[in-house]
């Protein structure tokens, strides 16, 4: 089966483990097929599933048995079991080369992309029911619940590293620096309460200070006064009225008689 690439799409991983996801190949309902690079420049196959496919635990141990089990091919006791069982020799018999894989709780696998030739999708097939080891599935037809989650799965993000914690050795420290610093305050605290021996006279206060308000200055010489204003004589005083004897008639007078 042709595969056109198409760009990445909202929610398509930048990159899988070292490969970078450089666009879209194949969709298939279990899970979606993208071409990458790896850090020597060699075109790869990535096969990554839907997070619906991811969720269900059955679904995700059909990928991953399958990767093992292809992956396995190359030798060993576990390579030996496979070709001992005819029917899975016959479905792993076109299986591509796996160059990498993971097996977490988001899985992958990585195969050499090769124009014309079965490439990472082809482990997409087993997920379904159709395509278990045990050959065509009989009986009706049927749509796993997890088929609307179209969504590819993503791994996690990197844990956060742990947060620091202090040595036995150092909290004793602290806690003897908190105690001596503690000591040293209740120390300084009673010295200053009763440090003053009982023979110690007290200090006598202070006497009262009274203000008295300073008299204003007397002046050496007395104010000079003004002189009285001289009365206005009246009508009478000033001569209209009948002249008087004058003083020195009235003493002639009395001397005559």
């Amino acid at each position: 089966m042709a595969n056109v690439a198409s760009p990445l799409q909202y929610g398509d991983p930048p990159r899988l483990g070292p490969f970078v996801v450089q666009a879209r190949l194949h969709q298939a309902p279990a899970g979606f097929v993208y071409l990458g690079q790896g850090a020597d420049g060699r075109a790869v196959s990535l096969a990554v599933l839907t997070h619906g496919a991811a969720l269900d635990a059955a679904a995700r141990e059909r990928f991953v048995t399958t990767m093992r089990e292809a992956s396995a091919r190359g030798g060993g006791v576990r390579s030996w079991l496979i070709r001992a069982s005819r029917s899975r020799a016959a479905v792993l018999e076109g299986a591509p080369e796996v160059l990498a894989m993971e097996t977490g709780q988001a899985p992958w696998v990585a195969v050499p992309y090769l124009p014309g030739r079965p490439g990472a999708e082809w482990f997409l097939g087993p997920v379904m029911v159709g395509g278990t080891f045990i050959g065509p599935a009989h009986g009706p037809d049927f749509v796993p619940y997890w088929l609307t989650d179209r969504d590819p799965a993503l791994p996690g993000p990197p844990p956060r590293p742990a947060p620091l914690t202090e040595t036995r050795r150092r909290v004793l420290m602290a806690a003897l620096a908190l105690a001596v610093l503690v000591a040293l305050l209740t120390t300084i605290a009673l010295l200053l309460l009763f440090g003053r021996s009982e023979g110690d006279p007290l200090p006598r206060p202070l006497p009262p200070t009274n203000f008295e308000p300073t008299p204003p200055p007397v002046p050496a010489s007395p104010e000079p006064q003004r002189p009285a204003p001289s009365p206005t004589p009246s009508p009478s005083e000033s001569g209209q009225g009948s002249p008087g004897p004058s003083p020195g008639e009235e003493q002639g007078q009395d001397q005559q008689l």
